[in-house]
């Protein structure tokens, strides 16, 4: 289900429950789209994610930890001025839109009270967040400025009179008591007519409600749709997450049309962590290690294409031996071999009743061709040796530059500065003439498995040769996608069980590059048995003995091993 009215309808209920009386106690701008409230509210400390994303828009309260920048953005100090001590009033959803208004009252630096609107706009690539001051109906600021040029209807500047976003000339969906002129529509004309006339109608509610239009056809049109409706009360919401062909949708409560995989959550808002935590990060990686993703592929394919030379050139040298036996022929048969000839025929001694044919310089001696042939088999000769210790080192590289793209693919925001360092490291990137404050290296991933062995894994070299190396017990257990590119994993035990084993191979597995794959091979050894080789390249090490174990991964079973550590 995508962010729509109705959604923001249900969320409405859970977000006055919650938060209504609740004061700020911390102001948070962690990305530039997006604000965290810390709300004491009912004797309970709450985060409340307020989002301007293009694409992930949303509000909600969250237990997802965000880092804060180093120094907050200007719309974040604008908040903390006016908001910080603030109590929420009210929140209110205007017409069943994507929008919520959050009511303040709070005392100025005179001590005066004054009333403030923080008015939420859920609207894609325009979604926005405003602080506007309701005595002068100004807007102190928004998180996405908008001037007259780009918006005719609204400029969005500190200073201006605040107007709300243009309302649409559609009907309450829930005061709305008919026609249904359904009929004798198609399944499209019926969700067009449904989005067209009804406000808060994203295309999955509407299509769920054609799909019970048409599915419960027994009952009138407006019963079906009063029963539809009723579903959105807070007594019958139940937050299921649904998994089909391999997509994901979020809805208040079963949408029949949907027949997938269901997962049911507590509230609205621990559904939307679920749903939006790794969909939001992976799009702030992307965006942030876009730099990195395209230096790493650039070396990967120049070393593909080199590796491609080098087995053509390789593949050459294999007329090595003929070109000696030809040489020796020659040798043997000197006195059969005139100047000024062009090519001979002479018996084979090298197989019985054999005929080889010689090309010859006719400007050359005989002596001269023959020498001719060997100094070639001695150059193809030395250019295989050289060509085999190439093709290993390309190879290498290669292998090198594809764990590095599985590591930006599976990598946090914090894992990437140690991606980065280690190719500035590495000299594939340049160095940073200016020496910053030196940043805390990120920390491997923690998780417990169903016995309550701690298992940690590594999701970059960085990591993992901390982690592999210097920080794990030689009594400790190691886990690695075997001959793929993935994170070291290591059990923190020296006799784990069967299960703990398994959990940690899965984990193995869907840390990497087969993450997607139903059957994932994975090398089990003790850490006593791995060893770095002198001058190996990060996150490299060889080792034996070990035992291989084939598993599934899963996401859901990964993030219960994670829950599990809280």
């Amino acid at each position: 289900m995508s962010f729509d009215g109705l959604f923001v309808h249900s969320l409405t209920h859970e977000l006055k429950n919650k938060l209504e009386g609740g004061r700020i106690s911390k102001i948070q701008q962690p990305y530039d789209n997006e604000v965290i409230l810390k709300i004491r509210a009912n004797r309970k400390n709450v985060s409340l994610l307020l989002s301007a994303h293009p694409q992930y828009a949303r509000v909600q309260i969250t237990e997802t930890p965000f880092e804060n920048p180093a120094s907050p953005p200007q719309f974040c100090m604008i908040l903390r001025k006016y908001l910080d001590g603030a109590v929420i009033e009210s929140i209110e959803q205007k017409d069943n839109d994507r929008q919520l208004t959050f009511s303040f009252r709070s005392r100025n630096e005179l001590g005066d009270m004054e009333y403030l609107s923080l008015v939420v706009e859920i609207m894609g690539r325009h979604s926005n967040i405003l602080l506007v001051n309701k005595d002068d109906n100004r807007l102190i600021d928004a998180i996405r400025h908008v001037p007259a040029s780009q918006n005719t209807y609204r400029t969005l500047l500190p200073g201006a009179a605040y107007k709300s976003a243009p309302e649409q000339d559609k009907k309450d969906p829930f005061d709305y008591d008919g026609p249904f002129p359904i009929g004798q529509l198609s399944t499209k004309e019926k969700i067009k007519w449904i989005q067209s006339t009804l406000q808060g109608f994203g295309k999955d509610s509407a299509t769920e409600l054609s799909y019970r239009f048409e599915n419960q056809s027994n009952d009138l049109p407006k019963a079906v749709y009063q029963q539809f409706m009723h579903s959105f009360s807070p007594e019958k919401i139940e937050p299921t997450l649904i998994k089909l062909d391999n997509k994901e949708f979020f809805t208040p409560f079963e949408f029949k049309h949907l027949d997938g995989q269901r997962e049911t959550f507590d509230s609205l808002s621990q559904l939307m962590d679920r749903y939006f935590l790794e969909k939001a990060e992976r799009d702030r990686v992307n965006q942030q290690s876009h730099d990195l993703t395209q230096l790493v592929k650039t070396f990967y394919q120049k070393n593909e294409k080199k590796l491609e030379k080098l087995e053509k050139e390789l593949k050459n040298t294999e007329k090595a031996e003929k070109i000696k036996v030809k040489g020796e022929v020659l040798t043997a048969y000197l006195h059969e071999v005139s100047k000024g000839m062009e090519q001979i025929e002479l018996p084979n001694f090298y197989e019985e009743d054999s005929i080889i044919t010689i090309s010859l310089d006719p400007q050359k001696t005989p002596a001269e061709n023959a020498q001719r042939y060997f100094s070639k088999y001695q150059k193809l000769k030395n250019a295989k040796q050289h060509l085999a210790k190439q093709i290993k080192s390309t190879k290498y590289e290669l292998k090198y530059f594809d764990t590095l793209l599985t590591q930006l693919q599976i990598a946090s925001l914090s894992d990437l500065e140690d991606i980065r360092q280690e190719l500035r490291e590495g000299n594939y990137l340049k160095k940073k003439a200016i020496k910053k404050k030196k940043q805390a290296k990120s920390k491997p991933e923690q998780f417990t498995s169903s016995d309550g062995t701690s298992i940690l894994v590594g999701k970059n070299n960085t990591q993992n040769d901390e982690l592999t190396m210097k920080k794990a017990r030689k009594s400790y257990w190691w886990a690695h996608a075997k001959d793929i590119p993935g994170s070291h994993v290591i059990i923190e035990e020296t006799e784990p069980s069967e299960q703990t084993i398994e959990e940690a191979c899965l984990l193995a597995a869907y840390y990497s590059k087969y993450r997607l794959s139903s059957s994932v091979p994975v090398d089990v050894v003790q850490v006593r048995h791995i060893k770095k080789p002198n001058g190996a390249k990060p996150g490299y090490v060889i080792y034996e003995g070990q035992t291989t174990y084939y598993v599934t991964p899963s996401d859901k079973t990964v993030r219960e091993l994670k829950t599990s550590r809280k």
